[in-house]
């Protein structure tokens, strides 16, 4: 594989000062919520991975329909690192969130509406994941996994809508809905988006760093089937 690109290179030290200053900002600067006290800061990495954790899975689905017009390979690669990167992300996104319930709730986890359909759009990721693994032809497993994640795209949207659709005890960051509001003041709201921004670039960084990893997987799995056949 050829060295990195300038730009990959500018984001790996920019997406490391830019979490240090998150980290700064929220247990430094960010203000303590009346109600729920310290845990609340919590929510400033928990909004954030799961903002990029859902945008991850939704650019799948899109990359998921652009292979499914082109049949170029390359969309395929881009499909499962954005997949593979969003489950991370998300799975942290249900940590964070049970780190919080805990003090808050008293429980690590309850069947709510938002954390059932959470753990419901984590285990069908985490089935693409499996079922790749079982087909060997890379035309086959990416016609696959176009529509699988095109159709397990549908999860997202729905998993963002439940504590707005449902009454819920899960807090509603920004907006109203059937759940409890969060109040936040304009600097909360300011370190919120801030961090959410920031977990936008670290995503970019690792998401360019799993595409040029599955292009160097691809390559010698092209060379495995050349000297098969």
């Amino acid at each position: 594989m050829s060295s990195q690109p300038r730009a990959l290179q500018v984001l790996n030290i920019l997406s490391v000062v830019l979490l240090l200053a998150a980290y700064a900002l929220v247990f430094g600067f960010a203000p303590i919520e009346k109600v729920m006290g310290i845990v609340q800061k919590v929510f400033y990495f928990h909004v954030a991975t799961a903002w990029v954790g859902m945008l991850g899975f939704i650019a799948a689905a899109i990359t998921g329909v652009i292979y499914l017009r082109t049949q170029n390979l390359k969309w395929d690669i881009i499909t499962v690192s954005a997949v593979e990167i969003s489950l991370v992300f998300f799975f942290i996104t249900i940590v964070l969130g049970s780190t919080w319930a805990r003090p808050s709730w008293g429980t690590w986890w309850t069947w709510e509406p938002r954390l059932t359909t959470a753990a419901i759009l984590e285990m069908i990721y985490l089935a693409y994941m499996l079922l790749r693994q079982g087909i060997d032809d890379p035309e086959r497993r990416a016609r696959f996994g176009a529509v699988y994640t095109l159709i397990g795209g549908i999860s997202v949207p729905v998993t963002f809508v439940s504590i707005r659709l449902f009454r819920t005890i899960h807090p509603v960051v920004i907006g109203s809905g059937g759940g409890e509001t969060m109040g936040l003041t304009r600097p909360m709201l300011g370190i919120m988006f801030f961090s959410i921004a920031v977990f936008s670039v670290i995503f970019i960084t690792l998401f360019w760093h799993r595409i040029r990893l599955g292009q160097l997987a691809d390559h010698v799995e092209q060379l495995k089937l050349k000297i098969t056949h």
